[in-house]
Formats: C-alpha cells, structure tokens, sequence
C-alpha cells in the first residue's frame, strides 16, 4: 500500500513538479503598464517586436518558455513563427508537449505531406486532453503548412517516472551545488512545500534534468535554426534546457510572463536564466492545487513564495 501511494505521489508530481509549480496562479488587479511590453534583461531596456524577431532569426535556438494553459501565450509564439517567417527564416519546430519516441511516425506523416494539425498531433501522440488541445494547434499548423520539420522533444513520462523512482540512472553532466539546490526548491514548490526525502527527492530531480537535457539533444539534433515551445522553467539558462546544448551562446531564451499585481517594473520579477521577458495580462484564476493534501503525504504545509515567471502546472497526466 505504501508503495501504491508513493507511485502516486510521484505520478502527479511528474505532472506538477516537471512541468512547473503546483502554486496556485490568482491574478488581480494586473499591472497594465507592462502588458504587451517586451524586457531586455541583458540592456535593461524594453525593445519592440521587430528587435525580437531579428534577434531570435540570428540565433540558432529559440526558446519560447510558456505558461501551459495561457492562450496569450500561445498567441505571442505564434507572434514570433509568423515574425521568423516574415524574414525567410525556417526553422524546425520542437515541443514539449510531444515524446520524442514518437518522432519517426510524426515524421513519417510530414514526410507523406501531411499538414493538417489534428493528423499531426494523432502522428506524435499528443495528448489533448492533458495538453488542453487545440491550445497548440496553430502552432503546428503554422509550421506544417511552411514544410517546417516538427520534432517531439519531451522525454516520455514512463521513462521520466522510471527515474523518479530511482529505477533507471540517467548519463547526466555534472551539475553546481547552486543548480541542483535550485531544482529541489522547484520540486519542493511543486510538492506544496513539502520536501520529499532525499532518496526521492534526488530521483525527482534527476527525471527533471533528463527532461531538458533530451529536450536539447533533440534541439541539437536539428543541425540548424530551432524553435522549442516549453514551459518557462525548461527554458531557463541558469539550469534547464540551454545548460544541455551544444552552442548555449546561440541560444535566446524568453520567458513569457503574466503580470501580477503590485509589481510595476520588469526589475519586480525573476528574470535568472533569461534572455527576453515578454509580459501578457493575466490568464485565468486557476485552483488551488495545494487546497488537498497530495497522495501519500499528510496536509500542506506552508509553501515558499513563487517566483512569477515560472510556468504554470504541467497539465500533462
């Protein structure tokens, strides 16, 4: 019985923990003056849509770190495909949302001229309801409709879950006393607060690892210019993703970032391991994931204070 509760609070924390934080999100009262508005963190200065697009065309990848579940979200990546596109950049498109073990039969349809989205998501397998389709679909009818390569990027949840649980030790780069504390605050947040025990909590940390560093691979696979749509967090330079890349200097990372109240100045929100913050308004108030106890674990406890900019839950099941 013991084990059965583990494996469930290892389920949902792979659905929580990886994908973000189980913090529950409740706008008010957004802050209006830096909605739209687009941060340079390294000038410290706001640039326009035109500046972003020449910038992300000169680089090799571009990461487009999301909240999962916000439709101003999706719309400004789709902002940005449509800015690449307008100067004859082609780029592969790479997503979270699908596992790369089903990247041949995803191929497979581009390859026999598939470019309707819905037969595309059934190729790689997306799950819609986890992914709350249609949110990605413009996205990958934008660029199945240009002939852009589409690449399943996520590292499947089964294999993820394997080395949660400490069943499977993934080949891993050295990581910095800093990064693998910071990873374990993220994986604490996504428990509630609660700090799993070490054993476990290792393992939790290292799927999170495994996830971005196949997520680079699969970037770095490409050979050429790239765009990765992601949760905020797998995105970051300080730890995620642009750790694992073969060229992390060719790499612009931006963080799509819902205002939040009493914050007025990009200064106000957590830009580490960012290149670009691009502020929407508000998505929706979303529950509380912490207002019941999780499998296995007794009530939660207090919860340390959420940096802004990290991505919503990881609806994926």
């Amino acid at each position: 019985m013991k084990t059965q509760r583990l494996a469930r609070a290892l389920n949902l924390c792979l659905g929580l923990c990886l994908g973000g934080t189980a913090m529950a999100q409740v706008p008010s009262q957004p802050t209006q003056g830096l909605q739209g508005r687009i941060w340079d963190t390294r000038t410290q200065a706001f640039i326009t849509e035109s500046v972003l697009y020449q910038r992300a065309a000169a680089a090799r990848y571009v990461l487009l770190g999301e909240k999962h579940d916000s439709e101003a979200h999706h719309a400004r990546q789709l902002d940005v495909l449509r800015g690449l596109a307008a100067l004859g950049t082609q780029p592969a498109l790479a997503m979270e949302q699908l596992d790369s073990e089903h990247q041949d039969a995803l191929s497979r349809a581009q390859l026999a001229g598939q470019t309707d989205a819905e037969a595309l998501a059934d190729a790689g397998q997306l799950n819609r309801k986890g992914w709350r389709w249609p949110m990605y679909k413009d996205l990958m009818a934008f660029a199945a409709q240009r002939q852009w390569p589409l690449r399943a990027a996520n590292l499947s949840r089964a294999d993820a879950r394997k080395i949660a649980l400490g069943e499977v030790t993934p080949a891993l780069p050295a990581a910095t006393p800093a990064q693998l504390a910071a990873l374990e605050n993220d994986v604490v947040q996504g428990h509630c607060g609660h700090r799993p025990e070490p054993a476990r909590l290792a393992g939790i940390v290292a799927a999170q690892r495994a996830r971005d560093a196949r997520m680079a691979q699969v970037l770095d696979a490409v050979g050429g210019p790239v765009v990765l749509i992601a949760g905020a967090g797998h995105v970051r330079s300080d730890r995620a993703v642009p750790r694992y890349l073969a060229a992390p200097d060719k790499a612009l990372t931006i963080a799509l970032v819902e205002t939040v109240s009493g914050k007025a100045a990009p200064a106000d929100y957590d830009h580490a391991g960012f290149d670009v913050l691009w502020f929407t308004a508000p998505g929706e108030v979303r529950p509380d994931p912490c207002a019941t106890a999780l499998p296995g674990l007794a009530a939660p406890a207090a919860v340390a204070p959420v940096a802004p900019s990290t991505p919503s839950p990881n609806p994926k099941p």
